[in-house]
C-alpha cells in the first residue's frame, strides 16, 4: 500500500507546520533569554565581534589565530551555558526546536549509503493514514503509564495488576534489546487494553513503529484485500508492514467472528512476526482453555511458547468508574 499524492502533500505540509511552529518558538525564547539575561546577548554579539577580529588576523598571517578564535568561543559557549543554568534554564534551552530531532521535522534521513530514507516518524504517519489508527491516537492520550492507578484492585487482583505493569515497563525499557511478545488475557474491563496503550505511548514518542487493531478490524481488512484479486499488490504491501512494524497490537481477539480463515491467518501473522523477532501485543477476554478451544493448536501452542502470559482479575473498571461518575452526579 502507498500514499496518494494528496496524503503525502499532507505529510509534509504538517512537517513544514511543524518546522515554523518550532522556529516561532525559539525566537521567542531567545528575545526571552535577551530580556532577562542582557549578559547572554552581549556574549552572542561578542561572537560575531571576535569572529570577524580573528578572520582580519588570519589572512594577515597569523597562523595561531584560529586556534585562539577556537578556544574563545569555547569559553564564550561555557559561559552562556552557565548564565542559563544559573538562572533555572536548561543549557540547551536556546538550542533548536525540534519535534523529531533525527530529522529535524524534514521527515527524511541520510541513509549510510548517502541515500535520504524516510523517517521512522514519517513511516509512522503513513500507517496512520493507511491503517486508520485515529483510535490508538485517541487511546494514548489518555492510556499511558501517567495516568495508570491500582485504586480499583484490591488482594489478588492487586498483585496480578502490578505484576502485569512490571512486566510492560521492562517491555518498553528492553524493548531495542530483547524480543518479547505479551499476552493480556482475563476478564473484562481489569485494564488489559489500558497496558496495551501504555506501552503503545511510550514506544511511539522513542520513534518506533506502531499498528493498532482490534482482532474484528483485522481480520476484516484480510479478507477484504485476500478476496478481491484486484488488490493483490495492497494485500503484498499490508502484508509487509503488518509483519515488519515494531509493535503489532491486536486487542480483543475472540470479538471476531471466527472461522478456519481467521485462524490460519491468525496464525501466519504470528509466525511470520515470530521469525522476524517482531513484538506482538494480543488482548483478550477468552481464558487459554477458550483460546486453545477457539483456535488450532498451532495458535494456542505460538501464543503459550513464545509469549509472557499476563493475566488480569478483578471488577470492570469502566463500570466502577461509571457508577463512581453516577454517584457524584447525584
Amino acid at each position: 500500500m502507498s500514499l496518494t499524492n494528496a496524503q503525502y502533500n499532507s505529510i509534509m505540509k504538517g512537517y513544514e507546520q511543524t518546522r515554523d511552529r518550532n522556529r516561532h518558538l525559539a525566537e521567542q525564547r531567545r528575545r526571552e533569554i535577551y530580556t532577562k539575561l542582557p549578559e547572554y546577548g552581549r556574549l552572542d554579539e561578542s561572537v560575531g565581534e571576535l569572529s570577524v577580529a580573528q578572520a582580519k588576523l588570519l589572512l594577515n598571517g597569523d597562523d595561531e589565530a584560529l586556534t585562539r578564535l577556537r578556544s574563545s568561543l569555547k569559553e564564550i559557549s561555557r559561559q552562556k551555558r552557565e548564565l542559563l543554568t544559573s538562572a533555572g534554564y536548561p543549557a540547551d534551552y536556546l538550542e533548536p526546536v525540534y519535534d523529531c530531532p533525527d530529522c529535524k521535522d524534514t521527515g527524511y534521513i541520510d541513509s549510510e549509503d548517502g541515500l535520504r530514507k524516510k523517517c521512522h516518524c514519517f513511516h509512522q504517519q503513513e500507517l496512520d493514514i493507511l491503517y486508520e489508527q485515529s483510535h490508538i491516537r485517541d487511546m494514548i492520550a489518555s492510556e499511558n503509564f501517567s495516568n495508570l492507578s491500582y485504586e480499583y484492585y484490591q488482594g489478588d487482583d492487586l498483585t496480578h495488576f502490578r505484576k502485569c505493569v512490571d512486566v510492560c515497563r521492562n517491555f518498553v525499557q528492553n524493548f531495542k534489546q530483547d524480543y518479547h511478545n505479551l499476552f493480556f488475557y482475563g476478564t473484562v474491563g481489569t485494564g488489559k487494553s489500558f497496558l496495551s496503550g501504555c506501552i503503545a505511548s511510550e514506544l511511539l514518542q522513542t520513534g518506533h513503529s506502531v499498528i493498532y487493531f482490534s482482532a474484528s478490524g483485522l481480520f476484516d481488512t484480510l479478507a477484504r484485500y485476500a478476496f478481491d484479486s484486484r488488490a493483490k499488490e495492497a494485500l503484498s504491501g499490508f502484508y509487509e508492514d503488518l509483519y515488519n512494524c515494531d509493535l503489532l497490537i491486536i486487542d480483543d481477539l475472540g470479538t471476531e467472528m471466527t472461522n478456519t480463515f481467521v485462524a490460519s491467518q491468525l496464525f501466519s501473522c504470528l509466525n511470520e512476526r515470530h521469525l522476524r523477532k517482531n513484538a506482538t501485543i494480543i488482548s483478550t477476554n477468552l481464558s487459554l482453555e477458550e483460546l486453545r478451544d477457539r483456535y488450532s493448536d498451532r495458535v494456542f501452542s505460538r501464543i503459550t511458547s513464545h509469549y509472557d502470559l499476563c493475566k488480569l482479575t478483578g471488577p470492570d473498571i469502566r463500570m466502577c468508574k461509571k457508577r463512581m461518575q453516577n454517584t457524584s452526579d447525584n
